[in-house]
């Protein structure tokens, strides 16, 4: 997990991990976000574009951005906390 200090986006690399390890990283990563802070998740796991959506609904925070490579293999969204 990284931080861009430009965007204030803290980055969770979840790249090779499978459900439900990429949610579970996420959810500490906003856990430990403030309020409007924005965590990006970077995962491989093709449920994660079932399961960050469900999450964010769950616990109502909001899905900014969702999107995939090409190839359907490097699935990226970003996050923002909500109080």
């Amino acid at each position: 997990m990284t931080a861009d200090t430009e965007t204030n986006v803290v980055e969770v690399d979840a790249r090779g991990l499978r459900c439900p390890e990429p949610v579970m990283l996420l959810h500490g990563a906003i856990r430990r976000s403030p309020v409007d802070g924005l965590v990006r998740l970077i995962a491989t796991d093709p449920s994660t574009q079932r399961d960050v959506p469900q999450f964010c609904r769950f616990l109502e925070h909001e899905l900014i951005d969702s999107e995939a490579d090409e190839a359907g293999e490097l699935h990226s969204f970003l996050i923002r906390k909500r109080g």
